[in-house]
């Protein structure tokens, strides 16, 4: 009998496994099933919210396109309320305290669904916030954010190439973005969509290039979209879906992290969500000292209300630290009333570009050093060294980007002052005349903003500002070019040949082949794309002067964004020809290709060694 009790005993227990096990089977993949259903549901909500905010609507249309997000919401509660009931611990597990502020503002907007509004609330403000439709497009947008976010960084960790992954977004937000400029309420007259097009990889690749006037042709509305896109280029797609996942949506897998630390330049995984929070936190800090800076420097005679004011400061100071050279001032940074009065504001700016110019590894170390100084003020003050190890602050990387970068700038400086101030500096006073030396000294290296016009430079100026363009900012920066680093290596390499040193040393350090290597191949396919894209516009535009076309293939090969007039020329072939070459160099030629076609055995090491006569 005991043996009975026992057999059955077991019956029972192996049913309940299997039961437990398939309930548990059957929750997981109800839960992919409504994971999808949110992840459709985000997209169309952005999609539709998008479609709310850019048109003009009648009532009819108001009332499907809310429709459509009433049952949007519906989704996404289906969704909270299903892991809240049945997969509430592993839901606590996961979740964060922004992800858990989400799913409540989804949950808070069941509260006019259920209650009306009262006559008499306790908190009048509140209750106007909650029974209001801003606040359901509110949570319903960052919903939809986080849930899209979580989906692309898990697709990250599906081992996607980093070079394909940065492309693709790009050529994805390029695309939404030519779209969503053509919306009526984005333009005051329209556009046409090779325009739209043309503006839009120009805002994503932070080139600055564009064939219509920004402060015309685009709307508040507009110009917000702009901004939008200024972000997404200039710190990358990587960063946002991040932060987003991480900061919304819980962990990372181990791959996700790798990502990240090779983007940002995270010296180890402990430092990576630190150093991912101080860049982004760094970023939107300069940006808002930038705007009030800029809020200050503005003559009266541009903006006279406050609101137009401080509109003008935040698009400026995020377009310059995103090195992207749009300007909302009609006539740009070359307006009359600014050449005259503007010179603290040429100052401000000069300092976002050098600030967005230097790369998120020298962010990334100052961050180190400032750690590593407090470091020793702590043991300085305890007169306790037991135990404390002095250690190198700054890396080579850091040292030869800050080097080359000042002896650029010094170089570009004293150029423009000696060749120009007799030229296009002429009439000027000795403060302008150095405001704008400094001013044009350091655009060209990417940021694109123009107070004179090229075309009227002398043909020396205009070989060195080209030179500019070419060597750009540092790596993994908002800047464009070959990038500081490239040059400072083929400097270095070029001393080591004719000292006859058989490694390349900096700092007491010795630069990898490798890094050598790399250096060489972006240096020779940025000239060779040149050339190319040159050729192609000299064939389409033959009426056009051939070093107008010129300066325009570098400008847009090397996402500066200056121009000698030639853009709005362009016919609709060149504007495509001009977009590639923008797209190519934002997500790099050289990335792209090694990402395309990875060798997975390498032969070369058994292959015997012989010289290639080089004179």
């Amino acid at each position: 009998m005991t043996s009975g009790l026992a057999l059955r005993w077991r019956n029972l227990s192996f049913r309940h496994r299997q039961f437990t096990a398939q309930y548990t089977n059957l929750l997981r993949q109800v839960s992919q099933l409504l994971g999808t259903l949110a992840f459709i549901a985000s997209v169309c909500c952005l999609a539709l919210l998008i479609v709310y905010v850019g048109f003009e609507h009648q009532d009819k249309h108001i009332l499907m396109l809310r429709r459509s997000l009433r049952a949007i919401q519906s989704v996404f509660l289906i969704n909270i309320l299903f892991d809240l009931i049945f997969r509430f611990r592993q839901t606590k597990r996961d979740n964060r305290v922004l992800k858990w502020i989400a799913d409540v503002g989804i949950l808070l907007t069941i509260l006019p669904m259920c209650y009306p509004h009262p006559h008499n609330p306790w908190l009048p403000w509140l209750a106007d916030i909650l029974y209001s439709n801003k606040f359901l497009y509110v949570a319903l947008t960052i919903y939809s954010v986080m849930d899209i976010s979580y989906v692309l960084i898990r697709l990250m960790g599906r081992r996607t190439n980093p070079s394909l992954l940065l492309a693709a977004s790009f050529f994805i937000f390029i695309a939404i973005g030519s779209f969503v400029l053509m919306m009526p309420k984005c333009t005051y007259n329209g556009i046409s969509y090779s325009d739209s097009l043309f503006v839009s990889t120009s805002a994503v690749c932070i080139c600055g290039l564009t064939p219509v006037e920004i402060a015309t042709t685009f709307t508040n509305l507009g110009q917000s979209v702009l901004l939008v896109m200024f972000e997404i280029g200039g710190l990358g797609l990587i960063t946002f879906t991040s932060f987003f996942a991480v900061f919304f949506s819980g962990r990372q897998s181990v791959y996700n992290q790798l990502l990240v630390r090779d983007y940002i330049y995270s010296k180890t995984m402990n430092d990576l969500m630190p150093t991912l929070l101080y860049i982004l936190a760094f970023t939107v800090s300069i940006q808002i000292v930038g705007a009030v800076a800029i809020y200050f420097t503005l003559p009266d005679a541009i903006a006279t209300d406050t609101s137009g004011r401080l509109w003008l400061a935040v698009f400026h100071s995020v377009s310059g630290f995103c090195n992207v050279g749009f300007s909302n001032i009609e006539g740009g940074m070359s307006n009359p009333v600014l050449m005259q009065n503007g010179t603290s504001l040429y100052v401000v700016m000069s300092v976002l570009v050098f600030a967005g110019a230097l790369g998120f590894p020298i962010l990334a170390n100052f961050k180190d050093g400032i750690a590593e100084y407090c470091k020793r003020l702590w043991a300085w003050v305890l007169r306790q060294r037991r135990g404390y190890h002095r250690v190198h602050i700054y890396d080579v990387n850091t040292k030869i980007v800050l080097l080359t970068t000042c002896i650029i700038f010094i170089i570009g400086f004293a150029s423009f002052w000696i060749l120009e101030r007799d030229n296009t500096l002429a009439g000027m006073t000795t403060e302008n005349k150095i405001v704008q030396s400094v001013f044009n000294a350091v655009m060209p290296r990417s940021g694109g903003f123009m107070t004179i016009d090229p075309s009227n430079m002398l043909g020396v100026t205009l070989l060195i500002v080209m030179a500019q363009m070419w060597i750009g900012g540092g790596s993994q920066s908002t800047a464009g070019g070959v990038k500081v680093n490239t040059f400072g290596v083929l400097c270095l390499n070029v001393r080591s040949i004719t000292m006859g040193t058989r490694k390349v040393t900096a700092f007491k350090r010795r630069i990898s082949y490798q890094s050598i290597r790399r250096a060489n191949a972006v240096a020779f396919l940025s000239i060779l794309t040149v050339l190319v894209f040159g050729v192609i516009l000299m064939i389409l535009e033959p009426e056009i002067p051939t070093k107008s076309l010129m300066f325009e293939t570098v400008s847009a090969t090397f996402n500066v964004g200056s121009s000698m007039g030639a853009t709005p020329m362009l016919g609709d072939a060149s504007k495509g020809v001009v977009c590639i070459a923008m797209f190519l160099g934002r997500v790099g030629l050289i990335s792209l290709l090694t990402g395309m076609f990875t060798v997975r055995h390498d032969a070369s090491m058994y292959y015997p060694e012989d010289n290639v006569i080089i004179n």
